[in-house]
Order: C-alpha cells, then structure tokens, then sequence
C-alpha cells in the first residue's frame, strides 16, 4: 500500500472555517478602532482650530473672529505667502485642516464648519462644529465648540456639522 501524503479536504475545511471565526471577531473591532481614532482626530482638531481663532481675534482684532476655517490656514497647500499672514490667510492651521470642509474633504474622517455671530460688522462669536464624512464608517459623534472653549459631543450624529451656539451648547461636554 502507497503511504499518502497532504491534507484531507475535511481538515482544510477546519482550517478555513477557524480563520474565517477568527477574522468574524477581529475586523469589527478594527473597525471600532478606527472610528475612535477618527473622533479622537476631529477632537483635536476642533482643540487646533478654538486655538487658532483665539490667535486670529488677537491678531486681528479690527476684524474679530475669523469668518470661515479657510481664512485660519494658509492660501496655498505649499504654505504661508511670502508676504506672511493676512486676515484672509492667517497660516494659523494647516492647509489640510483648512480644507476640510466638505465630505470629499474630510480630514481624518470628518469635516468641519463654522458659524459666526456679526455685531457692528465685528465678528464677536464662533461656533466650531465637526461631523463625520460617512456615518457609522469614518465616525458616530458629532463635535463642536464656541468661543467658551469647551468641547460637546452628541452621540449621533447623522448630518452636516452644527454651527450655531443654541444647538452646540444643548451637546454633552467632554471630560
């Protein structure tokens, strides 16, 4: 009798069937991981940009608070202007950040938007507001802040970025 040798199909099938329990468990953990990695990015990103408008208000204090995230960061992916900031280009943030406007724009899985409060054309307020680029994929919780500084979050969101100070002061604050 000739001595076999190699693997039965039944003990290939075991096999498979353990990687494929194995990758069952894992992949929605990493994708988990991702999403909080996503919402830890947009945090910090909304910490940058209170930051930045902060400075802006002092740079400029003809002008206020800057009127859009755009004006915050350079005029040009390669940088600040030779001629150095400028109330319309303030090089406070990073040109990715300052892009991050839309879905197709998102930085790390979110976009941002701003709103701003106009007195005596005068910019005296700000709301920050971030909301992930494809619910339940790059991120579950919407972000903003205002010119108090403190972060909020709601557990759901599902939408464009708040920009109004009623609506972000109605979030829970962050610890």
């Amino acid at each position: 009798m000739r001595k076999q040798k190699g693997f039965s199909l039944i003990e290939l099938l075991i096999v498979v069937a353990i990687i494929l329990i194995i990758a069952a468990i894992a992949i929605p953990n990493l994708l988990r991981a991702r999403i909080a990695a996503n919402e830890s990015s947009a945090v910090s990103s909304i910490r940058t940009m209170n930051t930045a408008m902060v400075t802006y208000q002092s740079t400029f204090p003809t002008v206020g608070y800057a009127g859009t995230i755009a004006a915050l960061g350079p005029s040009a992916a390669s940088g600040c202007a030779a001629g150095g900031p400028t109330s319309s280009n303030a090089c406070l943030i990073d040109w990715v950040l300052g892009q991050a406007t839309t879905a197709g724009t998102a930085k790390s899985g979110y976009y941002f938007a701003v709103g701003v409060t106009t007195a005596n054309a005068l910019n005296v307020s700000y709301t920050f507001g971030g909301a992930a680029a494809s619910f339940n994929q790059t991120g579950v919780r919407g972000f903003c802040s205002n010119n108090d500084g403190v972060i909020r979050f709601t557990a759901s969101l599902n939408g464009a970025p708040i920009t109004t100070n009623a609506a972000c002061v109605a979030y829970t604050t962050m610890q």
